[in-house]
């Protein structure tokens, strides 16, 4: 390893800070399945994965033996502007035009690092998902107010920087064929997110970054997520952007010996894909000659870069990842032979300028891959989570979720398995907050926040005991909503006509209170030098994702069954 200090390679750079503009970028189109900037020029992205891991890490790269596993706390790598002057130096040096930021905070000032960023001519690709509560669990998928709300709060406040290439609206989701039913979940919410992004007038992409798998499933699911379920070749639903978290090209390989396989994978593909990760491990040192095959003549005509895997340290299952290492004080930067390596690689390629955007067509969506063994996606989507019928639903609920204690995150789900127990012996129903991404078939009150989905059984259970008082208590978690209609046929009514508006699909608009793109600012320096004030606790309830219990949730049929 060598150590640098950031005066010497800022020199290289420190025009670029002194101009105080952001001429060097340009906007970032796909037409077909390539992208272009404003002059016309094919884009490539030339990438890192920019993202300090969060506090108790078990694991980074999932795959198909590994478990979920997640940190409990993230560090927003946009939010200290101190560290991104102090890495954007090193960034160039790498020549790199694009970093793919894991998890933000969209409470926090992000308005140094991107203008930083921006100045120095680099993109963002940012995940809208958080880790843990904040993402859509693979084992029972949903998608729900809380998880819409916070993807496009996170838009909202990104909006205004010119440097947003791409938003994900998922990463390795579906990881084997028995769980391709989540992609339903990830084509809503790209379907929402796109909606959204249109109405606010803004250039972003789409995207999904995908872990690597068998192609019995890999296809189907890259297929789904750029189809039309219409049939009437509209991208509606459509991702605009494919990101494959490739790790094949190991040591000095070939691109015949690990590429060939994938490129002809995705020769037809019909929207831009890039791989999202790369950069194996098992076979050190890295030397990144992969980088000359992905933006070779060879493979240009299929993808459009990638993004390597990662600047800041990584614990991983397979070992550590990592090409600079921060020192203690936050101020010093001392770089690897995986940083010296990827920059002469990166320096070395000149990726083809072809084919020109006139060549390039327009954009088509094919029909979308049919259910069998391997692929189990229904082709009906969940509808747009609508907030306001939760909140009416919510407001007329006779027995609400009022928790006893701050870290309600962590029992949701169990008093959500224990009251749809509760009814399931009583002959009843949990069907109205259950979603099957197999079947097509989701529950009216499915798309409602699971603390929403819990007052409404609550609420079934207690109506069912005759308004019982003592049914509503769930260990004192439960409380009488004394305005609410007492009766079963008064609170059928009631949430019929809440939900009334709650099927089908419609453009999101941003909850209550929220800042409009125009009007978005933020506030703060955000340069500060300690990383605490970017270290997020998720126990936000708007980030509460549905539980793994709800899976259990579906025990009969019906929309609100009381006895």
């Amino acid at each position: 390893m060598r150590a640098s200090s950031c005066f010497a390679v800022g020199l290289a750079v420190a025009g670029t800070f002194l101009t105080g503009v952001d001429a060097a970028i340009q906007t970032v189109t796909r037409n077909g399945r390539y992208l272009y900037t404003a002059d016309g020029n094919r884009f490539y992205i030339k990438g890192v994965a920019y993202q300090e891991q969060g506090k108790d890490i078990r694991a980074v790269i999932a795959s198909a033996s590994n478990t979920f596993l997640e940190p409990s706390t993230f560090i927003d790598p946009l939010a200290n502007g101190t560290a991104c002057t102090r890495d954007v130096p090193y960034l160039q040096q790498l020549g790199v035009n694009t970093i793919r930021a894991y998890s933000v905070n969209s409470s926090l000032d992000h308005d140094s690092c991107m203008q930083t960023f921006s100045n120095a001519g680099i993109y963002t690709i940012i995940d809208l998902s958080l880790p843990g509560n904040g993402s859509m669990d693979r084992d029972a998928p949903t998608w729900t107010t809380n998880l819409l709300d916070l993807y496009i709060e996170t838009i909202n406040v990104f909006s205004k920087y010119n440097n947003v290439l791409a938003y994900n609206v998922g990463n390795e989701v579906v990881i084997q064929a028995n769980g391709t039913a989540a992609a339903t979940f990830v084509k809503a919410a790209a379907r929402d997110v796109k909606a959204y992004i249109n109405s606010i007038k803004s250039s972003a992409l789409v995207g999904y970054a995908s872990i690597d798998g068998d192609a019995t499933w890999l296809d189907p699911l890259a297929n789904y997520l750029s189809c039309d379920p219409s049939g009437s070749n509209s991208g509606a639903t459509a991702l605009d952007l494919f990101g494959l978290n490739n790790y094949e090209w190991c040591g000095n390989s070939t691109f015949q010996a690990s590429y060939a396989g994938v490129e002809g994978q995705f020769a037809g593909y019909n929207v831009a894909a890039y791989f999202s990760e790369f950069g194996c491990i098992t076979s050190p040192p890295r030397l990144w000659t992969e980088v000359g095959a992905l933006f070779s003549s060879e493979m240009s005509p299929v993808w459009s870069g990638g993004v390597a895997f990662s600047y800041f340290p990584a614990t991983s299952v397979q070992g550590q990842f990592g090409m600079v290492t921060i020192s203690p004080d936050g101020s010093t930067v001392t770089t690897s032979s995986d940083f010296t390596n990827l920059e002469t690689q990166y320096a070395a390629v000149s990726p083809p300028n072809s084919p020109s955007r006139s060549d390039a067509g327009s954009a088509t969506y094919p029909s979308c891959p049919q259910q069998n063994s391997s692929w189990l996606a229904s082709n009906t989507l969940p509808p747009t989570p609508n907030f306001a019928a939760c909140q009416c639903l919510e407001n007329d609920l006779s027995c609400q979720f009022t928790p006893s204690t701050s870290n309600y995150t962590a029992i949701v789900g169990t008093l959500l398995d224990y009251a749809c127990g509760l009814i399931g012996q009583a002959g009843g129903s949990c069907s109205a907050i259950s979603s099957n991404g197999t079947t097509g078939q989701y529950g009216e009150v499915s798309g409602c926040d699971p603390t929403i989905m819990l007052s409404y059984v609550m609420s079934d259970y207690y109506i069912a005991n005759g308004a019982n008082a003592q049914t509503c208590s769930f260990g004192g978690n439960g409380t009488v909503n004394s305005k609410a209609p007492s009766s079963a046929s008064a609170a059928n009514a009631a949430a019929s006509s809440c939900l009334a508006s709650a099927s089908g699909t419609s453009v999101p608009t941003l909850p209550a209170g929220a800042l409009s793109p125009s009007s978005s600012s933020s506030s703060g320096s955000g340069s500060g030098s300690s990383h605490n004030a970017a270290s997020v606790v998720l126990a936000d309830a708007r980030t509460l994702m549905g539980m793994g219990v709800l899976v259990a949730a579906a025990i009969t049929s019906g929309l609100w069954t009381i006895a």
